[in-house]
């Protein structure tokens, strides 16, 4: 498996506000498998991560603006949680619409806890089964979503997760489907 995703883009799409775990073990995760992961965001410089919402943790750089990307840029998308992030994130015309246009192209996005609000603002829950943060289930479901509470769910290379605890099995399911 150490080799899968050699030659494949991985975005990580992620501002201000991210769960620094939910955006670290995904990355090493898909690097471990050979891909290149990239911090892409909304803006150049650093992104403050958190623990928990509360804590401020590492700062990342920034390797790409989501407003100087297309999809034919990468090969996979991750949208990691904590709540500022994606609440940021889909308040951002270039975000949602480049979330938007990931899902339509039908490359595979994995997203964790409550990374499904980009997904929501975007418009590409209607149809889809997706797990996620218990207080963002409403929203998926007043978007058209179906939401089960399961670690992991596959629709068709949307992977979702609840949270942080899901990851071991989030991170398994992002390799074997972006290796796909």
């Amino acid at each position: 498996m150490a080799t899968s995703l050699n030659g494949r883009r991985v975005a990580i799409l992620a501002a201000d506000g991210v769960e620094q775990v939910e955006l670290v073990e995904p990355r090493k995760a898909v690097t471990d498998a050979g891909a290149t992961a990239e911090v892409v965001s909304l803006e150049p410089g650093e992104i403050q991560a958190m623990n928990g919402d509360i804590d401020k943790a590492d700062r990342f750089t920034v390797d790409r603006v989501v407003k100087d990307v297309t999809v034919d840029d990468f090969d996979a998308l991750v949208l990691p949680g904590g709540t500022m992030n994606p609440d940021n994130l889909r308040a951002d015309e270039n975000a949602v619409r480049f979330v938007r246009d990931f899902v339509n192209s039908g490359k595979p996005v994995g997203v964790i806890c409550h990374g499904p609000w980009t997904l929501v603002e975007a418009d590409v829950v209607r149809g889809r089964t997706l797990t996620a943060y218990p207080s963002v289930r409403t929203d998926i479901r007043n978007a058209g979503g179906t939401v089960v509470d399961q670690e992991v769910v596959d629709d068709d290379g949307l992977i979702s997760s609840r949270n942080p605890g899901d990851l071991p099995a989030f991170c398994a399911a992002i390799v074997a489907r972006f290796a796909g």
